[in-house]
């Protein structure tokens, strides 16, 4: 009989690491899918059934209309848009400080991840103290000379279990590039470093 549960509790557990982590991916992927598509669905408002004359609610409309958007304003970007457009919407930018703020900050951000000059993309390790203390990081600026710093660089150091984090301006000497993908080292973070590190 013990054995019997021992089994049982052994095929439990193995279930629960599969389970688990691919539950959990779904969910968050399908809550967020949704949140976005109900926020952004116009749906209801732009049309009505002509039997019921009530609004039609079409699930999957506020997505779709994110993607064609993101793509319209893609091919405006690429091929319309020409540098007195760019000049006025930038003093345009300059009278409104606080939405220029955030709408560089977030620009700055997606270009980061996203951008021709991926910020994200060199992984190293930083000695933190005398004790030999070290953490993991991405190097986001090498030349900080406007800051009188020409001996230091930037470090991004993401929080493990989390998508925020901190910049650290360190010495040059401390950093420690580290030849793994950038996708493998921000996984090891992210997951408290139990996410293993498959060779290259």
């Amino acid at each position: 009989m013990n054995k019997f549960a021992g089994a049982i509790l052994r095929y439990f557990a193995k279930g629960l690491l599969v389970v688990v982590p691919l539950g959990a991916a779904l969910f968050l992927i399908i809550w967020a899918v949704l949140s976005i598509d109900k926020a952004l669905n116009l749906s209801d408002i732009l049309w009505v059934s002509p039997k019921t004359g009530k609004p039609v609610y079409i699930p999957g409309m506020g997505i779709l209309s994110v993607l064609v958007v993101i793509l319209l304003a893609g091919v405006l970007v690429t091929t319309v848009v020409t540098d007195p457009i760019k000049n006025w919407f930038n003093r345009w930018l300059n009278r409104l400080p606080l939405f220029k703020f955030l709408y560089s900050s977030i620009k700055d951000l997606t270009e980061a991840f996203v951008g021709e000059e991926k910020k994200f993309s060199e992984p190293v390790l930083v000695t933190i103290n005398e004790m030999g203390v070290k953490r993991i990081g991405f190097l986001t600026q090498k030349d900080l000379t406007s800051l009188g710093l020409a001996d230091d660089v930037a470090v991004y150091f993401p929080w493990s279990y989390s998508f925020a984090g901190e910049v650290m301006i360190v010495p040059a000497d401390k950093v420690k590039v580290l030849d793994k993908s950038a996708a493998q080292m921000m996984k090891f973070v992210i997951s408290g470093g139990v996410s293993g590190l498959e060779e290259k």
